[in-house]
């Protein structure tokens, strides 16, 4: 994977996060920037996605293809149903959703570079 990569995925998520819970806290629903951010940020995690599988189908070899794959796929699913989930009836729990997404995603995309470190 590649490491600046990575880092950009991870502080994207964490201020949608914060986005997120700051709509919460001020009793807003999820606006038209959220959907922008998420999208963003899910085309940011999608690259990242392809370059992964482009690597791993091209002959790196990680102690757990099978597990990394798994993470791969929801890295990439988690967001976009998180804000579907939070925009689909806007309250102000809205954003207190997509930080929650944005954050299992950040989990997800940790444990990713801990998969891809073991192998290396």
């Amino acid at each position: 994977m590649i490491g600046a990569l990575w880092v950009v995925v991870l502080v994207a998520l964490g201020a949608l996060a914060v986005y997120g819970i700051a709509l919460s806290a001020l009793n807003r629903p999820p606006d038209v920037w959220t959907k922008r951010v998420a999208g963003a940020v899910t085309a940011l995690l999608l690259v990242q996605a392809v370059i992964a599988a482009v690597q791993v189908f091209g002959g790196v070899t990680l102690p757990e293809t099978s597990t990394f794959l798994i993470y791969l796929v929801v890295s990439v699913c988690v967001l976009p149903i998180a804000t579907q989930f939070a925009t689909a009836e806007p309250t102000r729990w809205g954003g207190a959703v997509v930080a929650v997404g944005a954050i299992a995603t950040a989990v997800a995309v940790w444990r990713l570079d801990g998969l891809w470190a073991a192998g290396a």
